[in-house]
């Protein structure tokens, strides 16, 4: 796999293009609503607040980092605590930099591999086991969100892409459980499309390898995922913590955004703040800009006007509460992610002397 500054410059172009259309939106609709209004509106943001909004941010990645681990412990051993959250960080870094929001897991794995020597299997199937924890809260919270749309009045184009998001997130979940739970199916599945690439594949890398040998390796690959991910989900105890430290994420996730608005001054309804942010993070999983910028941001505007707040209080309550949940976690990823690359990077190139 390639380190982390090759694919960084490999897909640098493409990156950036996405965050030039990202913030364009985002100066659009600021030009729209009115540059002093959001302005003004920001000045008033009490310091404290903000710094309260940076402290449960720091709070709930910990206990990421706690569910993640124990996961890990049941299905292998967990580094240490402080590793797995430098590598944490890492992924969301992986994460928040790509439009389809689809690295963090599988460089988690990776990361625990090259530092740790875990299979990378098992990594993944730990990382994925976590995602699904994480969204357990959300699919409840989704289906009840659905039927509050419906019923508000606002324009139809939102209603359709809240309920595509949701439909298309708790999709896509499901695919990865029944992954872990049909092992003999997802062998076939992967192994028909493998088969059917194989020749091109081979054909542009050239390289000497038998259709046997990958096959091998897909069944290899599937079983100890599938292995990890149901040894994950079948322990009780670890099922009822990881539920339950999931729904404390998720109600931490709803008092930092309640504490973005508070920062302004502006109290919203407590239900449909936790109906509408809901819809905000799904919508984060759109994928085609990084942490969908602008068509959250333009979503939670369209929703949070139906309880009567106005359009420049969300979007600075927005751009404070990314502030805390996106640009300073981002930096801090980057950060991780480039050490880790380097290490990672060394270690490849080390080379031991002959006694």
């Amino acid at each position: 796999m390639q380190d982390t500054y090759k694919v960084i410059r490999k897909y640098k172009w493409k990156i950036l293009t996405t965050f030039a259309v990202a913030a364009f939106l985002i100066f659009a609709m600021t030009f729209l609503i009115g540059f002093d209004e959001v302005i003004t509106t920001l000045k008033k943001a009490k310091s404290e607040w903000i710094i309260f909004n940076f402290i449960i941010e720091a709070i709930i990645t910990l206990v990421w980092t706690a569910r993640w681990k124990m996961i890990l412990d049941v299905v292998d051993t967990a580094p240490k605590f402080r590793t797995l959250y430098m590598m944490l960080l890492a992924s969301l870094f992986g994460n928040n930099v790509t439009p389809s929001a689809a690295g963090g897991e599988p460089l988690r794995a990776y990361l625990l591999k090259e530092i740790e020597g875990t299979p990378f299997e098992i990594g993944f199937a730990t990382s994925t086991a976590d995602r699904v924890f994480e969204f357990l809260p959300f699919i409840l919270i989704s289906i009840i969100a659905a039927l509050f749309v419906l019923s508000w009045k606002i324009p139809p184009v939102t209603q359709v892409l809240v309920i595509v998001m949701i439909i298309f997130s708790i999709s896509l979940f499901g695919i990865l459980i029944y992954a872990g739970l049909r092992k003999e199916m997802t062998q076939k599945i992967i192994i028909s499309i493998a088969k059917s690439i194989y020749p091109t594949v081979i054909r542009l890398t050239k390289q000497d390898i038998s259709f046997n040998e990958i096959r091998e390796k897909i069944v290899v690959y599937i079983n100890r995922f599938s292995t990890g991910f149901l040894t994950a989900l079948k322990d009780r105890d670890v099922f009822l913590v990881a539920f339950l430290l999931s729904f404390a994420m998720w109600g931490l996730d709803m008092l930092r955004m309640y504490v973005c608005f508070g920062a302004l001054g502006v109290y919203p309804p407590l239900v449909p703040l936790v109906i509408i942010y809901t819809i905000g993070i799904l919508i984060s999983l759109l994928p085609l800009l990084p942490g969908a910028w602008g068509i959250r941001e333009g979503t939670l505007i369209a929703l949070f006007a139906v309880v009567g707040v106005s359009a420049d209080v969300v979007m600075a309550a927005s751009l404070i509460d990314r502030l805390a949940s996106y640009i300073v976690p981002t930096i801090i990823g980057a950060i991780a992610a480039l050490y880790y690359g380097q290490k990672v990077k060394n270690k490849n190139n080390f080379t031991p002397l002959n006694n």
